[in-house]
């Protein structure tokens, strides 16, 4: 069996691996091993959040090299998804998981001892010709690009790009395992370059259109990075070992380009982009100005000087809730301004072609010295999750039943444009309270396409796309996409029946039941609609803060949309357009 000496890396994660000991118990390392290749104590605390190396031995297991460790179910609430998401970081992911454990998705149970595949690589003949020795499983953090990686370790560019299967304009996102080639041992310290933190602001958020969503008090998001590989493969490969590279031939793919390829419009931005200022865009940009080529021509783009002083030099006093988003004033009109480091030019392409009223309007973009600003309209009231989960706020004002039917028939006219009128069709893929935005009238707007998918010829017969890594945030999730990583529309239908219970009960997406465990919103709504007294007990259901204020009826038919689209199975989901008529029918009874 060929073997070889290989690395990962590791974020510290208190109280459970913040030592040298717990995270080689972890990973099957050792003490000494770690704490010689990163130069730290024994005995010592690692601080939080801190990226450590982890020397591995990397086996070949039939076509795939992994390095095997192994886990103890320790509570009910660990499971294949938690393990590889939370538990691991990414370094496996649950379809691996499930391949290589005799134990079913719905037979865990405390007590069992689970064998755990781990992401890793030896390197290819020609690798081992051009000198490298080693390769490392690094983990992308948020904003960092192929370029600045290969300098974080000293190693050409083009190395790491045909390590991973990717070109130059190809979009990486953070969380995602990222192979690195090394000619040596790696540093001991690996010094990344972070966006500066984001600091709250004491007053109640009011937010832009794309708004951090990190610090959500309860959701458990859970971000691990967002690609398809080429259909075929994906198709053979889907329910074995995904994770793992071929032995002879190295195919560690993160295939991250199929996420820019899927998100280009048709149209070009040549005459735009050229009169960029030469000084804020260089080759080391965060953004590609090739994967621009299909952008929307109305887009304007900005200087950064401008963008600088319309944000007051992007002061506290205008970052919007902690975010990494200003308030800005940009000719006499307010402005959000999203600060982004890495490659944008999926999201910008994607909203330069997109028009609708019930989605946030990109105006604009800028570049400079490797980050990315966009200008996005300013959505005065901010998003819908702080109107409906902090109502322990001073001057707290809970929305009617008027206003939260009107923002979830907004909602739906957006997925409809999406999915029906598109041109191509686009899956928003990332549909949480929290990206939806209310504007002065209260009326609903669709945000942040960040995750957006293109419903493109890579989809199936079955309206499906299929992928190796599931990106989203807890509740919001479908299971074909968690259990699977199958792609469709159904799967921003699914998010949509849950941001529905969220507006009817007033509760998040992830709830606690009577014994303080977690339970998902959309499995709360089956028991307060069965039975024959199912009004009765929707009444309990409802937000409090309505204070009976709604018909139980109309209540009633809401529930039972949003029941049909939370449904397990997705054939059992109706189309969002289906739901926009049945809607339409309820807003117009709540008019009455």
């Amino acid at each position: 069996m060929k073997s070889c000496q290989s690395y990962i890396t590791f974020k510290s994660s208190p109280p459970l691996y913040n030592t040298p000991a717990t995270i080689a118990y972890l990973l099957n390392s050792t003490v000494p091993l770690i704490t010689n290749a990163n130069n730290i104590s024994d005995v010592d605390p690692i601080p939080v959040d801190t990226m450590i190396t982890v020397p591995v031995t990397c086996f070949c297991s039939g076509h795939y090299y992994q390095h095997n460790s192994s886990y103890i179910l320790k509570n009910e609430n660990e499971n294949y998804f938690t393990l590889a998401n939370n538990t691991y970081e990414a370094l496996t992911t649950c379809q691996a998981l499930d391949a290589q454990n005799i134990y079913g998705l719905d037979n865990l149970t405390v007590g069992l001892n689970l064998h755990v595949p781990l992401r890793c690589a030896c390197p290819t003949s020609k690798q081992m010709e051009n000198g490298f020795k080693y390769v490392l499983t690094y983990l992308v953090s948020e904003g960092e690009y192929p370029a600045l990686i290969a300098e974080l370790f000293g190693v050409d560019t083009q190395s790491v790009l045909d390590a991973n299967k990717l070109q130059e304009d190809s979009v990486i996102y953070y969380f995602t395992p990222f192979m690195v080639p090394l000619k040596d041992k790696p540093p001991t310290k690996i010094q990344r370059t972070l966006p500066p933190p984001s600091a709250p602001l004491s007053k109640p958020p009011v937010e832009n259109p794309t708004r951090n969503k990190d610090s959500s008090s309860s959701k458990k998001r859970v971000i691990i990075g967002s690609t398809a590989g080429a259909a075929v493969f994906l198709l053979l490969l889907i329910f074995f070992l995904l994770f793992f590279c071929f032995c002879h031939r190295h195919k560690n793919k993160i295939s991250l380009s199929s996420v820019a390829t899927d998100s280009v419009a048709t149209k070009t931005t040549t005459e735009k982009v050229s009169n960029t200022d030469t000084s804020t865009t260089n080759p080391s940009s965060s953004l590609s100005y090739e994967g621009l080529r299909y952008a929307a021509e109305s887009l304007t783009v900005y200087n950064f000087e401008e963008l600088h002083k319309a944000t007051g030099f992007f002061s506290e006093a205008n970052r919007i809730n902690g975010s990494s988003v200003y308030r800005a004033s940009l000719k006499g009109e307010d402005a959000a301004v999203k600060v982004l480091k890495g490659d944008a030019s999926a999201e910008i392409n994607i909203q330069g072609r997109i028009s609708h009223a019930n989605i946030t309007r990109l105006s604009g973009f800028c570049v400079h010295k490797g980050s990315t600003y966009l200008v996005y309209e300013f959505v005065e009231n901010g998003s819908l999750d702080n109107w409906i989960h902090f109502n322990n706020r001073l001057n707290f004002v809970a929305l009617t039943w008027r206003q939260r039917v009107q923002i979830v028939q907004d909602v739906a006219d957006a997925l409809n444009y999406l999915h029906n009128y598109a041109n191509p069709s686009h899956i928003h893929k990332n549909l949480i309270s929290g990206n939806v935005l209310l504007d002065g009238s209260f009326r609903g707007k669709l945000c942040n396409f960040g995750l957006a998918r293109v419903v493109n010829d890579d989809f199936g017969e079955g309206g499906f796309q299929l992928t190796r890594h599931v990106v989203g945030t807890h509740g919001y999730m479908p299971p074909e996409y968690i259990e699977n990583g199958l792609i469709s529309p159904k799967m921003d239908v699914f998010a949509f029946g849950v941001v529905i219970l969220e507006l009817l009960s007033g509760k998040e997406a992830i709830v606690g039941d009577t014994n303080g465990e977690e339970k998902l919103l959309s499995a709360a709504v089956s028991e307060a609609l069965e039975g024959d007294n199912g009004r009765e007990k929707l009444h309990a259901f409802m937000d409090p803060t309505l204070r009976g204020d709604y018909p139980l009826d109309m209540a009633y038919s809401m529930a039972e949309i949003a029941k049909c689209c939370v449904a397990r199975d997705h054939n059992l989901r109706p189309n969002i357009s289906e739901v926009l008529v049945i809607l339409s029918k309820i807003q117009s009874s709540s008019l009455d």
